[in-house]
């Protein structure tokens, strides 16, 4: 039997294709990660288009974008010439990779361009107070996010998934915290 004629293997195939369109994900490409990511062994991309019923051109898009986040990568199998691409399968490397990437395309781009319209309406008296007040305080916000994930980012995965797990119950350390019950 074939992975994907697997009832399980293909509902949570086609759910990640839906959810990836939520992310602003293209449909195709969140299934062939998520085909990748099920298959124990690697696959080619015309065993990939065979399986997902999807164009080759697709497929291929899809491959290069998912290698652009660094969460698919090519591999050679011996004894044959053809290329083999397998997910990454470690969840918080996968995590951190898109969260990269993402940052990198959409966050950092924005902070710049919110720094360059905060100065220039900082020196803009024509503009009113309220933009220049929302724009600033937009810029100061996207760079403290980035600026705090670009410090968490470091952090060696054990005490990444020791803050995850103690969710809200980390504030209690802060200072200026009242300590609230458990």
């Amino acid at each position: 039997m074939r992975l994907v004629d697997h009832p399980d293997a293909k509902a949570f195939i086609l759910h990640w294709g839906e959810m990836g369109t939520q992310w602003g994900v293209n449909r195709s490409v969140a299934q062939v990660h998520a085909l990748l990511y099920l298959s124990e062994d690697p696959l080619t991309a015309d065993a990939i288009v065979d399986a997902l019923t999807l164009a080759r051109s697709n497929v291929s898009t899809a491959l290069k974008e998912l290698q652009g986040y660094r969460i698919v990568r090519r591999v050679h199998v011996e004894g044959d010439r053809r290329d083999h691409f397998i997910a990454e399968t470690d969840l918080w490397d996968m995590l951190m990779r898109i969260a990269e990437e993402r940052k990198r395309r959409e966050i950092d781009p924005t902070i710049a361009l919110l720094g360059e319209l905060a100065e220039r309406l900082r020196k803009d008296d024509t503009a009113p107070a309220h933009l220049r007040q929302r724009v600033a305080r937009m810029h100061e916000f996207l760079g403290t996010l980035g600026g705090w994930y670009d410090q968490v980012r470091v952090l060696p995965k054990p005490t990444l998934v020791a803050l995850m797990k103690m969710g809200g119950r980390i504030a209690k350390f802060l200072p200026g915290k009242s300590k609230k019950a458990d």
